[in-house]
């Protein structure tokens, strides 16, 4: 998880490249898109988390015990991670 400072450094960094871009325009007061971003922002990395926490589970639950950071547990987790965000993509 990121730290509170870290969310707020991103979610200025991103309301700066929105107020910078030539297609965009804000409207509302600044504060309380900050505010958005960072709501989105914090939904996004739990929705991550909980992602993370299921594929080590699941890799865990492995009856050959694959060693977590082995190349092998590497790269299980990638595709499994992959698997596991399409399934759960909100389109």
């Amino acid at each position: 998880m990121l730290s509170e400072d870290k969310v707020s450094h991103l979610s200025h960094v991103m309301l700066d490249a929105v107020k910078n871009s030539p297609a965009v325009k804000v409207n509302s007061d600044e504060e309380r898109v900050l505010k958005e971003i960072k709501r989105v922002l914090a939904a996004e990395l739990a929705h991550e988390e909980g992602i993370d926490r299921k594929v080590r589970a699941k890799l865990a639950s492995y009856s050959r015990g694959i060693i977590e950071g082995s190349a092998e547990w590497e790269v299980l987790y990638r595709k499994t991670f992959e698997d596991e965000m399409r399934k759960h993509t909100k389109v």
